[in-house]
């Protein structure tokens, strides 16, 4: 099997950091892309839960385009809210992006390391990638 490895070079975080991660792996089939937040060139987009819920998922977007995975192509998602209160808003972002072909999910309540309200990650399935 072979792991094809984006954005391995890393990218920027906060402050001009280095992130010492690949944005995505692929393997098998598979397309795993790295929690995303919503940040655009390093930094943090400010606003609330739904704004930031948007950017998120459109990064995690944008990286499975370069890799050659669409929308339909999502067969899990990972989601981190901060604050157990954004349930209900995140969802509905959720419905508007993955209609009503949802992929499986999990969402869970924990703080993160930057100053975001959202993280989001997703796993792509290509049969034809296999």
């Amino acid at each position: 099997m072979t792991i094809k490895r984006y954005g391995a070079e890393g990218g920027t975080g906060t402050g001009g950091q280095h992130l010492p991660f690949s944005s995505a792996t692929e393997a098998g089939g598979f397309l795993y892309v790295s929690g995303q937040t919503p940040m655009t060139d390093g930094e943090v987009v400010e606003g609330g839960i739904v704004d930031q819920s948007r950017l998120a998922i459109q990064n995690c977007i944008d990286i499975m385009t370069t890799a050659g995975y669409t929308l339909e192509d999502v067969v899990h998602v990972k989601v981190v809210l901060t604050d157990a209160r954004y349930f209900q808003s995140f969802n509905k972002v959720f419905k508007e992006v993955f209609g009503e072909h949802p992929p499986a999910r999990i969402c869970m309540v924990c703080d993160l390391v930057v100053d975001v309200k959202v993280e989001v990650d997703v796993t792509c399935y290509r049969k034809d990638r296999a």
